[in-house]
């Protein structure tokens, strides 16, 4: 490809932030408490955490799941790469993997768990194609298949949801299966979703999270 191909790609700066959506650290804290009573219903064992997004909003949910005399709910957190960094942070010049890549997974072993039996939480920031949702999930229910050979267990027993701050949407790459308890928090067009943790300047972002009404809508 030629450098000018290369550059008739790019978006221009002002059109890139025209459709950005700046959420703040407050706007995610009550997304968070807003969709735990569903989560509640959901009644997880254990919460995997897909990062670097579902980081943050996994162990805000943590709190809010807390039941008196009861243990904490345990976070367990996987890397997936979807996403091709072309030497920016730019929006524009990011473009989508062409498949899921597995950074760090879940060892069983050294946990001390597995996941025969459990309701497992998956947690995410946003639903945009789909294909690293498809792919958690996928490769849990192999590990499940695996887990109960191995061990004894029926793996119907397990029972896998999802939670995202936000689903896009927009045509999705893959399916999820429909035994697959799935709970997003807000829904919105195809737009640039800028996290407070992505950003390098917290003041300017939480500013602007404020004038788009992305932040406290909880009293």
């Amino acid at each position: 490809m030629s450098t000018e191909e290369v550059k008739a790609t790019v978006v221009p700066y002002d059109e890139v932030e025209a459709t950005k959506v700046y959420i703040s650290y407050n706007n995610v804290h009550q997304l968070c408490q807003e969709a735990s009573a569903k989560i509640k219903e959901f009644k997880p064992d254990l919460i995997i955490a897909i990062g670097g997004g579902g980081f943050i909003p996994a162990r805000m949910l943590r709190s809010f799941l807390k039941e008196p005399g009861m243990p904490t709910t345990r976070v367990y957190a996987i890397i997936l790469s979807l996403y091709e960094d072309l030497n920016s942070v730019s929006t524009q010049n990011e473009k989508l993997g062409a498949e899921v890549v597995r950074t760090q997974w879940i060892d069983y072993e050294k946990s001390g768990i597995d996941l025969i039996g459990k309701r497992v939480l998956i947690v995410d920031e946003v639903d945009d194609t789909r294909t690293t949702l498809h792919y958690t999930v996928s490769e849990l229910k192999k590990d499940v298949i695996s887990q109960c050979q191995a061990k004894g267990g029926n793996p119907e027993d397990t029972k896998l949801g999802i939670f995202v701050l936000h689903d896009k949407l927009k045509p999705k790459k893959a399916d999820l299966p429909k035994d697959v308890t799935y709970i997003a928090a807000r829904q919105l067009p195809d737009y640039w979703i800028a996290y407070p943790w992505e950003s390098t300047d917290i003041v300017t972002h939480t500013r602007k999270a404020i004038e788009q009404g992305n932040d406290v809508f909880l009293p």
